[in-house]
């Protein structure tokens, strides 16, 4: 089955996320905090009853999964940048229109009376956009439901590589939020620091959940680099052996702690943002 807006006619910076993430062929026996993330935004919903529902980069379809079992809904869309996530979408709502591209820019309806979305707007090249994006999807009394991560997400890894995406913070996504006329706004957030045995084993998880370190990846609404870009001051960054030695050493000595069963460990930050908004 052919589905509308494919990857080829993604920007080059997003076809690079969707490859990221397509080659994550193990993502959901790694990304449990995204699970989780999934799970609390669903306990958020505030009526299982839907006219329509739009869902904004399924992924692997976490949080599509909860959704089928959680909501009813006449009309279904489900966006997702890759294409090769599609066939199993659809298997999981097969009654759902599945619209493949990006979601920053590609058309994706309107008169939604819940438009959600789970840890995937921080790869917009102006995440901030999809607030009055959204404002115009929904119906009057809609709801606006989404989680993404705050400027404190993988610190370390940004102390360390200075590399990371920008996120913005939460005045900007409230002052987002009132410009597009949103009420009811609710911003929490809650922060999860993962241990590790290893500081390779961070580098491991983050490139199973689909994030890549070994290449910048900016946003584009800061002037910094973007994915598969060069600029003269900046060159793509790449590991070595004296780097991977360096972030080894330098990861235990600031990020180190004892895991629950008494063993040294490293930890790596998320911390998740949750968005709730309705329109009047």
């Amino acid at each position: 089955m052919e589905y509308p807006f494919t990857a080829s006619k993604l920007s080059t910076r997003k076809q690079a996320i969707a490859r990221h993430f397509s080659q994550a062929s193990q993502y959901d026996n790694h990304a449990h905090i995204q699970q989780q993330v999934c799970a609390e935004l669903i306990s958020r919903i505030t009526r299982k009853q839907h006219d329509s529902v739009l869902e904004v980069g399924a992924g692997t379809g976490q949080l599509t999964q909860l959704l089928a079992a959680y909501v009813k809904s006449a009309r279904w869309v489900i966006n997702e940048l890759s294409e090769r996530q599609a066939t199993y979408l659809q298997k999981m709502l097969p009654q759902a229109k599945i619209l493949i591209g990006d979601a920053e820019t590609m058309d994706l309806g309107g008169e939604y009376s819940l438009v959600i979305s789970a840890n995937a707007i921080q790869w917009f090249d102006n995440p901030l956009s999809f607030i009055a994006q959204s404002a115009s999807r929904l119906k009057p009394n809609g709801q606006l439901l989404l989680s993404t991560f705050t400027p404190d997400n993988f610190l370390q890894i940004k102390t360390l590589t200075r590399q990371g995406l920008h996120y913005p913070d939460i005045s900007e996504w409230q002052s987002a939020l009132d410009q597009a006329g949103f009420q009811h706004i609710r911003l929490s957030t809650q922060r999860f620091n993962v241990p590790f045995a290893r500081p390779y084993d961070v580098l491991k998880h983050m490139k199973m959940t689909g994030v890549s370190t070994n290449q910048i990846h900016s946003n584009q609404t800061c002037g910094k680099q973007t994915i598969g870009e060069k600029t003269s001051n900046t060159q793509p960054f790449v590991w070595t052996k004296t780097r991977l030695q360096a972030f080894e050493r330098d990861y235990w000595q600031q990020f180190s702690g004892i895991d629950e069963d008494g063993q040294p460990c490293v930890y790596l930050t998320y911390d998740v943002l949750m968005i709730d908004a309705r329109l009047p």
